[in-house]
């Protein structure tokens, strides 16, 4: 399901602003304390892609805990300039051109 483009406007801007980012595990988190709008987008976002790592993990017979790395290691490939990421130490980088796209391990 589309967010509404204001919505999903106001989810690019924090984006692009850096307070919110990719998570190795396939989930959206909070660099910075979000408004409560953006709050609901990223649990709205992050509600979906559960619902569909449960929905993949069934059908593959594994985790979605492994679904979901393995999408955050797709997701951490797309990133652009500028984006934020957390690795599984926990700690947000920006990423910047001519830095190599972070991969994990689990991503072989």
């Amino acid at each position: 399901m589309p967010l509404p483009a204001q919505t999903a406007g106001a989810l690019a801007q924090a984006i692009q602003a850096g307070q919110v980012g990719e998570r190795y595990d396939g989930y959206m988190g909070f660099v910075t304390a979000p408004s409560p709008e953006i709050r609901r987008q990223v649990a709205a976002v992050n509600l979906r892609r559960r619902n569909l790592y449960i929905d993949l993990a069934g059908r593959r017979n594994v985790t979605a805990a492994v679904v979901g790395i393995a999408t955050g290691c797709q997701l951490l490939r797309q990133l652009s300039p500028g984006e934020a990421y957390m690795l599984p130490d926990g700690a947000w980088r920006r990423w910047s051109p001519g830095q190599p796209l972070p991969v994990l391990q689990q991503c072989g």
